[in-house]
């Protein structure tokens, strides 16, 4: 590459930078395909630089960019070759063009009348909302009160103190329970089907009092109210752990107060909690206590829903039997105590 460049000719003693680029061509021995390879310019941009051709090249930065590369690859002068490129075929400059629109002296002129227009506006705005205000104004008249009666002031302070007066605490509200039924003298046998003056009426057992029944007091979580016979609703905010037996987590959640979580049947598993004593425990439906360990298995609290529902069940029956036969002892004691029928007497015709 070096022996190239001193034997190829000067830039500057050819007269033009085509004849230049052409001789300095033949002296390297390559050809026109070579040196297009080599600097990746197509040869009719090449062949145009040698002929002076400039109006086929493409523009003017392309066009540097190819004379820059060419040289290079001949072994000349990048920067020589560029700037006599420059001076064979200069930038043509775009003259300058007149502004169009309204001229500079008119906008001058007119630009003072347009400001001192919004002025007159805006002072004229802004005075007339003043005015209105202004004009609204009531002015300050005395009072016709001219002085306070004093009873005025004794009823004052006396409602003050009612008002502030606290009375003695009240007791808590009862549970949610069932009153007891209240059955009017004499209507005994009318309400209850026992005839309170009958030895022989069989007395039924008075049914356990409800408990308090589940009410909930936020979201519910868990298996549905048809399926489930246990619940355990938070008294407070507490986090609740339900793992099955093979260790998986069948339900956790930091539960609020009065959210509560409803156990799906047959399913053995165990409630983990950190203070049992912040769950109710609702037996289908009815308050059952507090959990009574920190670590409680869910199969015993199914168990005990189930056992519980079953005695429900035979005390209705017993109930509903016991009735029945008071019923029926009723209607034989009636029927013994019923006067027989009169005997029917024959009728004698009288004699002719």
């Amino acid at each position: 590459m070096d022996q190239d460049r001193q034997d190829a000719p000067s830039l500057e003693d050819a007269e033009t930078l085509g004849e230049a680029l052409r001789a300095a061509r033949l002296a390297s021995g390559r050809s026109m395909a070579q040196l297009s390879t080599m600097t990746r310019v197509h040869p009719r941009y090449l062949t145009a630089l040698e002929q002076n051709e400039f109006s086929v090249l493409p523009s003017r930065i392309f066009s540097m960019g190819y004379v820059r590369a060419y040289a290079g690859a001949l072994g000349l002068d990048e920067l020589t070759a560029v700037e006599r490129f420059k001076r064979e075929f200069p930038e043509a400059a775009v003259p300058l063009q007149a502004p169009t629109g309204a001229a500079l002296q008119q906008m001058r002129r007119t630009s003072p009348k347009i400001l001192a227009a919004l002025g007159v506006l805006i002072v004229a705005v802004v005075g007339w909302n003043v005015f209105q205000r202004v004009v609204r104004i009531e002015p300050p008249h005395p009072s016709d009160l001219v002085a306070v009666p004093k009873n005025w002031a004794k009823e004052a302070d006396s409602e003050v103190e009612r008002a502030l007066y606290l009375g003695a605490p009240r007791a808590a509200p009862p549970d949610q329970t069932t009153p007891a039924l209240y059955i009017t003298p004499g209507l005994e046998a009318q309400l209850t089907g026992v005839d309170p003056d009958d030895p022989n009426a069989v007395v039924v057992a008075p049914a356990p009092p409800v408990q308090a029944a589940f009410n909930p007091r936020g979201a519910v979580y868990g298996a549905s109210a048809t399926t489930s016979q246990v619940t355990l609703q938070a008294r407070k905010p507490a986090a609740l752990v339900v793992r099955q037996g093979d260790g998986r987590i069948l339900f956790a959640r930091q539960l609020a107060a009065g959210e509560a979580w409803r156990a799906p049947p047959n399913v053995s598993a165990t409630v983990d909690v950190s203070d049992p004593t912040a769950f109710d425990v609702y037996l289908n439906g009815e308050h059952s206590g507090a959990l009574p360990a920190p670590q409680s298995p869910l199969g015993t609290l199914n168990n005990r829903a189930q056992a519980e529902a079953r005695q429900s069940e035979a005390r209705a029956a017993a109930a509903a039997e016991a009735q029945a036969r008071t019923r029926a002892a009723q209607a034989a004691a009636a029927l013994a105590a019923a006067p027989p029928p009169a005997a029917a007497v024959p009728t004698v015709p009288p004699a002719g």
